[in-house]
């Protein structure tokens, strides 16, 4: 069964959420809550993901910017993340749907054991390779993973998983029409008792009865679907996001059989093939025209065709991490809104993101070689789908393939370190120490591993070699550099 825990010692958190401590539940706690309770009581979505709340008389969770009539302070509590509520017998708001919010920016943006290993999570390690493949990744005990992990969010690993999947199930629920027993499995439960008592435990219903209750848009989705349609689904985000940047920057660096992007600016729509665990996949994201969310958030229209749904819960989080969904664009705006230079362009920009990748190992390549290699070593060594869907025709050559069929120059001494393990790119990967074994690649300079650091391993802080990046920009100078290139202002490092 599960190792749900009480949460445990309060964290005290800016809302950037980048230097957590923690505190003993003192009179600072106190306070702590009262915030919260004042996000919950004007509804602020901002704190959607960062935080929930439950309500003991009614039994159910949510998050803060649920519309629902704010329950009296002395009926609630917090916690950090779903499956902490859910351990504690709460269950899913359905007026609110607390598991669609988008991810903490703790977990996206934070370089400890934590940090890493919730982004390992949201990555389905667990589900393919249990706890113990967790802490062997993140170098560390089982024991003190689920300790830190306890201490810290409320829940262990198995617990997060857990309440990973039964949010994966329900999307497949009352998204698709694929059989029940189907989407048991494809959500990575080990058997339909274990997702029957899962679906009840936390959405109070039958899984048939929460495909009846899917919202009218699901609904729609599900009338109109066919086996080769795909899954549909939003990718929420916070706050103001500026999709126009991220889509020129997707535009100018897609490889031909793996990307393309088409349609016209402002309504562009990305597709590109994946390398999954279980599998391959295709997958589209369209650009949503203007500044989507600039209020209380947003989301982007996706598309996911796989061969294996396992896959679902995998694919979306790394579409998350490339198009930084999980980002927090108040915490950034603010730090970086308060800098003469670039408050002009925060303003004219609210919510730019740091784009990232879909794939690591092909990034830190791609950085290396540029567009037009990448695109000879796809058609030269790229595997074929077997079900080609227009120009996209190839997944991008594994790190062994070329290592073993060009091993010379900088490029083989990079596949060939991917491909042993001498470097780490997954998304619990040290960042430092990534960094330090491609420093120690023959021929791999400075600027091409920062650029490897923010795309590949997510850090928001990066500041490649070069003119000098003023200290007040920290936490954030990976955007700061973003603001500057989208006003013409830095120079391209790719």
């Amino acid at each position: 069964m599960s190792d749900f825990r009480q949460p445990g010692p309060p964290v005290r958190r800016r809302l950037d959420g980048v230097t957590p401590q923690t505190v003993q539940p003192t009179k600072y706690a106190d306070a702590r809550e009262d915030v919260r309770y004042e996000a919950v009581r004007s509804r602020d979505a901002r704190f959607d993901g960062a935080f929930f709340f439950a309500v003991e008389t009614t039994g159910i969770y949510c998050r803060p910017s649920c519309p629902a009539v704010t329950p009296k302070r002395r009926n609630v509590r917090f916690f950090a993340t779903a499956a902490a509520a859910q351990g504690s017998g709460f269950r899913a708001c359905r007026r609110c749907r607390p598991d669609a919010v988008p991810g903490s920016a703790d977990w996206n943006v934070r370089a400890d054991v934590v940090g890493r290993a919730m982004r390992l999570i949201g990555d389905g390690v667990v589900d393919r390779e249990g706890v113990a493949g967790l802490a062997v990744r993140l170098g560390y005990s089982a024991r003190q993973v689920q300790r830190q992990l306890t201490a810290e969010v409320g829940a262990g690993p198995v617990a997060l998983a857990r309440a990973q999947r039964a949010h994966t199930a329900r999307v497949l629920l009352q998204t698709t029409v694929l059989p029940v027993t189907e989407i048991a499995f494809a959500s990575g439960f080990a058997s339909v008792r274990q997702f029957n008592d899962t679906i009840r435990a936390v959405y109070a219903a039958t899984p048939s009865e929460l495909r009846a209750a899917a919202p009218a848009r699901d609904r729609a989705a599900r009338r109109t679907a066919t086996p080769s349609a795909g899954v549909p689904l939003r990718l929420a985000h916070r706050g103001p996001y500026q999709a126009g940047p991220v889509f020129d920057l997707l535009q100018r660096e897609a490889v031909t059989g793996v990307e393309e992007v088409s349609g016209e600016t402002g309504r562009r729509l990305y597709r590109r093939t994946l390398r999954l665990p279980y599998g391959t996949g295709i997958v589209a994201v369209r650009e949503r025209p203007g500044r989507t969310g600039t209020g209380s958030g947003g989301w982007l229209d996706a598309r996911l065709h796989l061969t294996d749904l396992r896959d679902l819960t995998t694919s979306v989080q790394r579409l998350r991490r490339l198009f930084d969904l999980d980002a927090d664009p108040y915490a950034v705006d603010e730090r970086l809104g308060a800098d003469p230079r670039l408050a002009p362009m925060v303003a004219a920009r609210p919510g730019l993101r740091s784009p990232g990748t879909a794939d690591p190992e092909e990034l830190a390549v791609r950085a290396l070689v540029g567009r037009t290699e990448a695109e000879r070593l796809v058609q030269r060594y790229g595997k074929a789908l077997d079900a080609p869907c227009g120009t996209l025709t190839h997944l991008f050559p594994e790190p062994a393939v070329l290592a073993g069929a060009a091993p010379h120059g900088t490029p083989g001494a990079l596949a060939a370190a991917l491909a042993d393990g001498a470097v780490h790119l997954d998304p619990g990967a040290d960042r430092n120490d990534a960094e330090r074994a491609l420093l120690a690649v023959p021929g791999l300079d400075a600027r091409t591993v920062a650029v490897v650091r923010t795309r590949a391993l997510g850090d928001p802080d990066v500041a490649p070699p070069g003119p000098a990046v003023p200290d007040t920009w920290r936490p954030w100078r990976s955007y700061a550099l973003n603001h500057l290139r989208a006003a013409g202002e830095w120079e391209n490092d790719r």
